[in-house]
């Protein structure tokens, strides 16, 4: 009995990669033709001849495809929901169009599923080889920091490339929030994952949308979307700071006391205060994060708006 397999394929700027991509899963699924592979691009906005190919790509024969572009940039989580949403096989996987996500490995995911109980084949870079040392260097510490201030726990190096069961997708979906954090929310659903491991890949073709400012702010999101512990640590710095400045301030009344002189010391207290205005407003910073999160959600905005789609 054949199988319906959806593949999602989030894509900005990726006209020196989509044609590639598609030849690598004509490839993939001649050794797996068992399964039928329907692929649906997800153009986000794209500036660059990503959509006219993507046109000309789902009137090929070899595959059954389908495009979803978007009005303007709505960022990869909304084109991995668009695409969960609009995926109907039985298996569903997401993948990059740069091939960083080896098609090949398509065929140990399908086998793990089809004779395991686990409900999804999620994937995780061994190493990240061909990545600047300072982007390596934050992304562990994201991973390590996440997991220790969060109840729902990240495999360090998950990708989003994975196969999931249909009951899995429909557990997804049902999470509509606004700001979302794909790799977090795959692990809150709960169902049961087995990561397979495998050497970093360098892209195909073209350059990477993603760059260090890009990525550190995606961590941000990723932290407070699924912690809160980032507020406790203001409430405890800020009690811990208020304790310090009383007993500094009793010890500069007795000291006045005792010894008659005035205090002295104009710019060791200008720098104090500015050092307490400085991290109160840092901290401010991070209730205000929350509070645009909450704003945003409330706004009740759609996700995506689709302006054309085959």
């Amino acid at each position: 009995m054949t199988k319906k397999i959806s593949i999602i394929v989030p894509c900005y700027n990726e006209e020196k990669t989509v044609d590639i991509f598609y030849k690598a899963i004509c490839e993939t699924f001649k050794k797996i033709p068992n399964y039928q592979p329907t692929i649906i691009f997800v153009n986000d906005g794209s500036i660059d001849q990503t959509l006219p190919k993507l046109r000309k790509l789902v009137q090929q024969p070899e595959i059954e495809s389908h495009y979803l572009s978007f009005s303007r940039q709505f960022g990869k989580e909304a084109g991995i929901y668009a695409g969960l949403k609009n995926a109907t096989g039985e298996l569903v996987t997401i993948m990059d169009a740069d091939l960083q996500d080896p098609p090949e490995m398509l065929i140990e995911m399908v086998h793990l599923l089809e004779t395991t109980d686990y409900d999804c084949i999620g994937t995780a870079r061994e190493n990240r080889k061909g990545e600047p040392p300072i982007r390596s260097f934050f992304s562990n510490m994201f991973y390590k920091l996440i997991n220790k201030i969060s109840d729902t726990q990240i495999v360090p190096g998950a990708r989003d490339f994975r196969l999931m069961r249909r009951n899995m997708v429909d557990a997804i979906l049902e999470l509509t929030e606004y700001n979302r954090f794909s790799k977090g929310i795959f692990s809150w659903v709960g169902f049961k994952t087995k990561y397979l491991p495998y050497k970093n890949v360098e892209r195909v073709a073209g350059t990477s949308s993603w760059n260090f400012w890009g990525l550190f702010k995606y961590s941000i999101e990723g932290i407070t979307d699924f912690s809160t512990v980032p507020l406790i640590v203001a409430v405890w710095l800020g009690l811990l700071v208020m304790v310090i400045a009383f007993l500094a301030l009793m010890y500069i009344v007795l000291s006045a006391l005792i010894s008659g002189n005035p205090t002295r010391g104009w710019s060791s207290t200008i720098s104090i205060i500015l050092f307490l205005g400085g991290m109160q407003l840092f901290f401010l910073g991070i209730i205000g994060n929350y509070i645009g999160k909450i704003f945003l959600e409330v706004k009740q905005r759609p996700l995506y708006i689709i302006k054309e789609k085959k």
